[in-house]
């Protein structure tokens, strides 16, 4: 499952410890991300069924997302069928994750998008 920004949901820590119902991993990603962005987590933040989706399961950051509330806006599949892409915020993800970058381009390229 790939998001809006070309991140794939399914390979996310937050998405696979929710999906395996995995409270140990839960509470090591909450600690993790605790000390990684100073904000305090507790092991039930750590549940996402991937920001695609419309359920109520979703980890925090992507509720806030700039990125994923275009998307949504937009009604697009993924920012790759987008016809502004790649946008300014896309482009400051891509600078520090570039594999979202050919995530998205290998979608366009598959889609016929390019």
């Amino acid at each position: 499952m790939v998001g809006y920004c070309g991140i794939v949901c399914s390979d996310c820590a937050v998405f696979i410890a929710a999906q395996k119902n995995d409270y140990a991993e839960r509470r090591r990603r909450a600690e993790l991300f605790t000390g990684q962005y100073g904000r305090g987590y507790k092991p039930e933040d750590i549940n996402c069924d991937g920001c695609l989706g419309d359920g109520q399961r979703i980890f925090s950051y992507c509720g806030v997302c700039e990125i994923r509330k275009c998307g949504r806006t937009k009604m697009v599949k993924s920012c790759g069928f987008c016809s502004g892409y790649p946008c300014e915020r896309l482009s400051k993800l891509f600078a520090e994750y570039s594999k979202a970058k050919e995530t998205l381009d290998s979608v366009r390229r598959q889609s016929g998008a390019i």
